[in-house]
C-alpha cells in the first residue's frame, strides 16, 4: 500500500538530497516522493521539519529524519546493498572523517566559490575559495591513485556521500576543472556521473503541492 511508504521531501539538484536518494535507491526502499521548490516550500514539510532543508523523511508512524547523513544511515541499516558501510580499506571512522572534511571546510569553500555574491559581507575572494576547495580535491585524487574508489575496489558510503559535492564544484567552472591535473579524481567523478544509480535518482519531477499524486521513488532508470 502506498500509504505505508515513507514520505521523502527532496529537491533534485541539492547535493544533500542526491546522496540521500542514492542510499535510498541502493537500499530498495520505496518512498512517496514530494519534490520541493526551495523558494516555495510546502507547509507540510515545514510542519514536519521547521529547519526547511532537504532531504526529509517522514515515516508512516510520524518519525522525522531530517539530516542527509541520517537518511543515508536509515536506509543502509535496513539494506546495505554492496556493503557500503564496510569498506575494503580503512574503517567506518576513516570514512566519517573524510565526509566531515567534505561537509565542513570543503563545503564552506564550495559555497563561497559558487555563490560569491551571497558572501560579500565576508569579503570573499572567489579564487581564494576555489583554491581552498582544490586542496580537498587533491587529497581525494591522491587517495584514488591506487584504487578505483575512495576506500578500495568497491563503492563505499564515503564515495556516495562526497560525490554530489564534487559534482557541484566541478560544474561551477567545468572547463577549469577538466583542465586540472587530477586524473584519478576526474575518472572517479565520470564513473559516478555515468552510473546507473545516479541516473536512477535524477529524473525530473514536478513540484509537489498538497493533493497532488506522489510518485514512487525510486522509479526505473
Amino acid at each position: 500500500m502506498s500509504g505505508a511508504r515513507p514520505i521523502l521531501y527532496s529537491f533534485r539538484r541539492c547535493p544533500y538530497a542526491m546522496r540521500a536518494r542514492m542510499a535510498i535507491a541502493n537500499a530498495g526502499i520505496e518512498c512517496r516522493l514530494r519534490e520541493v521548490v526551495l523558494r516555495d516550500k510546502p507547509a507540510e514539510m515545514l510542519e514536519a521539519s521547521p529547519k526547511g532543508t532537504v532531504p526529509v523523511i517522514v515515516e508512516p508512524d510520524g518519525t522525522v529524519i531530517e539530516e542527509s547523513l541520517d537518511v543515508m544511515a536509515w536506509a543502509l541499516t535496513r539494506n546495505d546493498t554492496g556493503d557500503w558501510l564496510s569498506p575494503d580499506t580503512g574503517s567506518p571512522a576513516d570514512m566519517d572523517a573524510l565526509i566531515a572534511e567534505c561537509d565542513g571546510p570543503f563545503k564552506h569553500a564550495l559555497d563561497r566559490y559558487k555563490y560569491p555574491n551571497r558572501y560579500e559581507d565576508e569579503g570573499v575572494v572567489r579564487d581564494e575559495q576555489r583554491a581552498l576547495g582544490l586542496a580537498f580535491l587533491e587529497i581525494l585524487n591522491a587517495q584514488l591513485a591506487t584504487r578505483p574508489h575512495l576506500f578500495g575496489d568497491r563503492v563505499s558510503y564515503a564515495d556516495i556521500a562526497i560525490f554530489p559535492f564534487i559534482r557541484q564544484f566541478a560544474n561551477t567552472d567545468r572547463t577549469w576543472f577538466d583542465a586540472l591535473d587530477l586524473p584519478h579524481l576526474q575518472r572517479w567523478l565520470a564513473h559516478h556521473l555515468d552510473s546507473a544509480l545516479f541516473k536512477q535518482i535524477m529524473p525530473k519531477y514536478a513540484q509537489w503541492q498538497a493533493g497532488d499524486d506522489e510518485p514512487v521513488f525510486p522509479g526505473d532508470v
